[in-house]
């Protein structure tokens, strides 16, 4: 009997053929569109009902980190999924032809997978079987996760994933959890940065079981900077794992950008992309001519290629016409295919699609909205002012290219660079007090930007800024940093009157603002970060304002609000930036979109996930 395939696709490859099924490369009839297909056997009813149960949810999940899921598709003869499609190589593939990757490669891929999974994890959905072979390297360095639930056709039990990533839990049938997935994580990242599977030298199940019960990973090959973030993300009990993936890519940054300085993850990024178009052949939409490849620098996302370790990532964002019983995996994920025109932004590159009101996929109309590449720079120079030279070390900002009008491109990226500007002139403003550079006695003075992508699109940037100086070492404290946070449409800077209901704003408004976003990484102790820092006397609308800066004529603004709102592809986060160096100068809080969206603007809040 010939293979069942959904209708509405033309198949053009085969990429992968395993125990659970098959992956499938293919266009849509009409429209062209390329598309992932997996097709799921041997499945009982009830692993398929929780898969079901889990496409819907994951129907929700828009993540630069993430494949798209578009489609459940069950008929008689079987079920499917239809996933967004990019080109790309797994993970597996890149280290069995690089072997070990340089740390700050291996640390980029962690960070983006374990935004990935909190993403995943933010709507209720665990990965259970993350590996290497679940990772897609694209062309520009950046990478996605694919086969999110997908383990559960294995068995309801937790014991489903891959034993060389498999949890302690995992092993004794437990309960699988995002500190699962954390786990997992720990383990690729240590086989990225060692060459090597943790416990590789364990022979036979057993023997690996008993290793990942009780046994420490070795550490001889792990960078020294980086061994407690191996340690704490294999702990054997799930407690003693950070709290979640989004918490452990905090660490994970501090630790990176310590160890290897602010340009960690560029560095990481170019090294990634360097491998990945070493293996251009593999692309399997550049082979068919279907995508840009590695001439083009990838946009798209990354789809299914688990069964053979090469992944089906690829330009466009589509989903298709079913045979039997169709299920969209949500409104939510209708809703976003039926945006036509809309500009879509990740960090790295989006395509902008149309969709009809049937769900077919349809080429971008010639008037559609362009693909906006977001991107991470870093800028090196020295300025002197008064005989005191100022090193611009690093400093990190956002670009974005691929908008048609040449005006707005250039605004946005004026707001994206502000922060760097107001760090010179900081540096500038220092550098003019002869008492400053007496105390620097010729030393130079170094300032730096850091920068943190958040939500990046389809409509709304926000990044998160934090600037450094050392004052040519004759000083302590740091400049405040500031959040940018752009409508793209428009290139307008948005404000707190921009965001925030007008009832929010005022003394009763902040303060339940206060109590429903609260510290995000709350420090040990008896005081939380309101009782130290402000005296527990809560916001003010004082503190959402930017202090005007008298005379002030330049791009980089007025000195920004001691308090912003930062938007990150999984909650509402409000960041707090003074000058200082006690602790007090900066703040972290934050809460899902739904805890707080009443306290927004309406159409300010129609712009935000979930």
């Amino acid at each position: 009997m010939a293979e069942w395939r959904v209708e509405g696709f033309v198949e053009r490859r085969e990429l992968g053929r395993g125990a659970q099924g098959r992956v499938v490369l293919a266009q849509h009839e009409r429209a062209g569109t390329p598309v992932a297909i997996k097709y799921l056997l041997g499945a009982d009813p009830g692993a398929l009902a929780a898969l079901r149960a889990e496409a819907r949810m994951l129907g929700s999940l828009t993540s630069p980190y993430v494949a798209r899921l578009y489609r459940f598709v069950e008929s008689e003869r079987g079920a499917a999924i239809v996933m967004e499609a990019v080109d790309g190589v797994s993970l597996k593939t890149v280290l069995g032809e690089h072997g070990a990757l340089a740390p700050e490669a291996a640390l980029t891929v962690l960070k983006g997978s374990l935004l990935g999974l909190a993403a995943a994890h933010a709507v209720g959905v665990v990965h259970r079987d993350y590996k290497p072979a679940n990772v897609v390297v694209r062309a520009d360095g950046l990478s996605k996760l694919v086969d999110f639930g997908v383990a559960v056709l294995a068995g309801q039990g937790s014991a489903s994933g891959t034993p060389a990533y498999m949890a302690p839990e995992q092993w004794r049938g437990g309960r699988a959890a995002p500190a699962t997935d954390v786990y997992a994580a720990t383990c690729v990242f240590y086989e990225c940065v060692t060459g090597r599977r943790p416990f590789a030298a364990a022979t036979g199940r057993a023997a690996l079981m008993n290793q990942h019960l009780s046994a420490d990973p070795d550490l001889a090959d792990v960078p020294a900077p980086l061994h407690d973030l191996v340690r704490r993300g294999m702990a054997k009990d799930p407690a003693a794992r950070p709290a979640g993936a989004e918490a452990f890519a905090a660490e994970l940054e501090a630790a990176a950008t310590a160890a290897y300085g602010g340009g960690w993850e560029h560095t990481g990024v170019r090294a990634l992309a360097a491998a990945a178009a070493a293996l251009a052949a593999l692309f399997p939409l550049a082979a068919l001519g279907l995508g840009g490849g590695a001439a083009a620098g990838a946009a798209g996302g990354a789809a299914g290629g688990a069964a053979s370790g090469v992944g089906a990532t690829g330009t466009g964002t589509a989903a298709g016409a079913t045979a039997g019983k169709g299920v969209l995996a949500t409104a939510t994920g209708k809703a976003a295919l039926a945006a036509a025109g809309t500009a879509v932004v990740a960090s790295g590159a989006f395509v902008a699609v149309q969709a009809t009101g049937d769900d077919r996929p349809t080429r971008p109309a010639a008037t559609a909205a362009p693909t906006a590449v977001v991107r991470v720079a870093s800028q090196s120079q020295t300025q002197t002012v008064a005989s005191l030279p100022i090193q611009l070390d690093n400093a990190q900002y956002v670009t974005v290219s691929g908008l048609r009008d040449t005006a707005l491109q250039q605004r946005v990226n004026a707001a994206l660079r502000a922060p760097v500007d107001r760090a010179l002139r900081i540096g500038r403003q220092f550098a003019s007090d002869p008492a400053a550079r007496r105390a620097c006695a010729g030393k130079p003075e170094k300032v730096r930007t850091t920068v943190e992508t958040g939500l990046s699109g389809p409509r709304l940037l926000s990044a998160r800024y934090d600037l450094f100086s050392d004052w040519c070492q004759s000083a302590d404290g740091q400049p405040p940093g500031e959040v940018v946070t752009l409508d793209l449409t428009t290139g307008k800077r948005l404000t707190a009157t921009d965001v925030f209901r007008a009832e929010t704003l005022t003394k009763a408004g902040l303060a339940r603002l206060k109590r429903l976003v609260p510290e995000r990484d709350p420090q040990p102790g008896d005081m939380s970060w309101h009782e130290r820092c402000l005296r527990d006397e809560g916001f003010t609308r004082a503190h959402l304002s930017p202090t005007v800066v008298p005379g002030n004529t330049s791009v980089s603004g007025d000195s920004p609000p001691s308090l912003s709102a930062f938007l990150t592809p999984t909650r509402f986060e409000l960041a707090w930036f003074t000058s200082g160096s006690d602790g007090c100068h900066r703040g972290r809080f934050a809460a899902p979109y739904g805890k707080v969206r009443e306290l927004l603007k309406p159409e300010f809040a129609a712009l935000l996930p979930g």
